[in-house]
């Protein structure tokens, strides 16, 4: 196989990343699980940079070269764009590739919380998406900004490494920035989109305290921020802001993210009963009780307020789970492996 042919097998067959790791068989995730589809033969080195190398253009190898990795996107005919992260391995090449779907499915489409509709109507604020790599934050991300696209007259502003979903600016208009491409710096380019007119900023990757920084700034200055960051619960990402900072600025930090968020969105794909993924979520909203938690040091009690707020729109992940469950959308055993709080998950699926 090469490396057009390996492409056009994940995207044949639906899958969503492709790892080529010299000393390991050719990889492909299809719904979340690993597959060789050439077999238990192991990729050689050399075959490894050529195919690696067969992405690249000259001062992305030269690049590659000095720092050791690089990020890109990929795009693969008029079909398919590519997220790639190329890596040294034991001395060697490898890299990830993850397919991005060409066209930005909506809210419906992708099975979200009708909830999610309101985001993009948010006049300023701090919307939160968190959870690891590969869990559908930019997708469910992109849903929102093209819904944004398509219902108001808003200059949107995109910061990304690299970028992924590609918009056609319809009643707003977009500028889509990626770094390395068209910005040196994360911080740089939030300075920049600050004195830029924007009304909706999306940043890739809350990843340090200058972008963490800026991204509360522009969310305080009168401008709707979308984000993502790679925590767990929703008091885990309030707690990982807040500690990226040194002691004596972390009681400020916290009057500003009490004032400026808006939600949290905790999400993950879980695989369904008849094959594919779909989102599960838990959802904390700002309100004057979260907003006094976060000032005063007491983000444990989160899980309580987002329990006793239902009414609201709140959601633990669980209680998620278990609807997709009572659904029939997932299994019992996909609800508890899953779940951020196993033990509270099968007290729920117990009471059923």
């Amino acid at each position: 196989m090469n490396i057009n042919e390996i492409l056009q097998f994940l995207i044949d067959n639906e899958g969503s990343d492709i790892h080529i790791i010299s000393g390991s068989p050719l990889s492909i995730r299809i719904n979340g699980v690993l597959s060789f589809p050439a077999g238990p033969q192991v990729i050689q080195a050399e075959q490894a940079q050529d195919w690696i190398f067969e992405l690249l253009s000259e001062k992305q190898k030269e690049e590659l070269k000095e720092e050791k990795e690089i990020d890109l996107a990929y795009q693969f005919g008029d079909n398919a764009r590519f997220r790639i992260c190329v890596y040294q391995h034991l001395g060697n090449y490898a890299a990830a590739l993850r397919l991005i779907p060409q066209e930005v499915k909506d809210i419906d489409q992708l099975g979200l919380p009708k909830i999610f509709h309101q985001f993009g109507t948010y006049n300023q604020g701090l919307v939160l998406f968190t959870g690891p790599t590969g869990e559908g934050k930019s997708t469910s991300l992109a849903a929102i900004i093209d819904e944004i696209n398509h219902s108001q007259s808003q200059h949107i502003i995109t910061i990304e490494d690299p970028v992924e979903f590609v918009y056609q600016p319809d009643k707003s208009v977009i500028s889509q920035r990626e770094l390395g491409k068209d910005t040196h710096e994360w911080h740089l380019a939030l300075r920049s989109a600050l004195r830029s007119d924007p009304d909706v900023v999306l940043v890739g990757e809350m990843r340090d305290l200058e972008t963490i920084s800026s991204t509360l700034t522009l969310a305080e200055t009168g401008h709707l921020v979308f984000a993502t960051i790679h925590t767990n619960t929703a008091a885990q990402t309030i707690d990982r802001i807040i500690d990226v900072f040194p002691a004596h600025q972390q009681g400020q930090i916290r009057q500003q993210l009490a004032s400026v968020l808006k939600v949290i969105v905790s999400q993950r794909l879980v695989p369904k009963i008849h094959g594919g993924r779909t989102a599960a979520v838990e959802l904390l909203f700002n309100n004057a009780a979260v907003a006094n938690l976060i000032r005063d040091e007491k983000v444990f009690q989160i899980d309580t307020i987002i329990q006793t707020n239902i009414s609201s729109g709140m959601m633990l992940m669980e209680s998620h789970l278990l609807e997709l469950y009572k659904q029939k959308v997932i299994t019992k055993e996909t609800a508890i492996r899953s779940a951020f709080r196993p033990t509270d998950m099968l007290r729920l699926l117990e009471e059923e």
